[in-house]
């Protein structure tokens, strides 16, 4: 099974972004869920990770998007980050077809700072990471 990112969609409020992506992605739920949730798997894709306290409330510092909190935090299903400048960033899982697995990640923030071919870059970094792991 390959990996795929279907086409994002971005509205904007004022100042506000809102971006939306669905990611189609070739391992089980367990192995993204690292991907998502420890500074290793975030390093591996996203940005190294200073600090991340794995809990509802816990502290986490993505170093190139921003330090802040845990606002939300399902084990296996829903990790959110809301970072001071960065947003929020939420990414919630499902479980898709033959053992793979499906993300649904929103980002919410304000100013010029992401747009969608950052994260479609990010999610591919994922994606062959993901493979790659066999």
């Amino acid at each position: 099974m390959a990996g795929s990112i279907e086409q994002g969609s971005s509205r904007t409020r004022g100042n506000a972004h809102l971006l939306h992506f669905l990611v189609r992605l070739p391992r089980p739920m367990e192995t993204v869920w690292r991907a998502l949730t420890t500074p290793d798997g975030l390093a591996g894709w996203l940005t190294a990770v200073d600090v991340l306290e794995p809990r509802l409330g816990g502290a986490v510092t993505l170093r190139e998007l921003g330090a802040g909190r845990v606002t939300a935090w399902d084990v296996d299903r829903v990790a959110e980050y809301t970072l001071e400048g960065g947003g929020r960033l939420r990414f919630h899982l499902e479980r898709g077809r033959s053992g793979g697995s499906v993300l649904r990640f929103t980002h919410e923030f304000r100013g010029e700072t992401e747009s969608e071919e950052r994260w479609r870059a990010r999610f591919e970094r994922l994606i062959e990471r993901l493979e790659s792991a066999s």
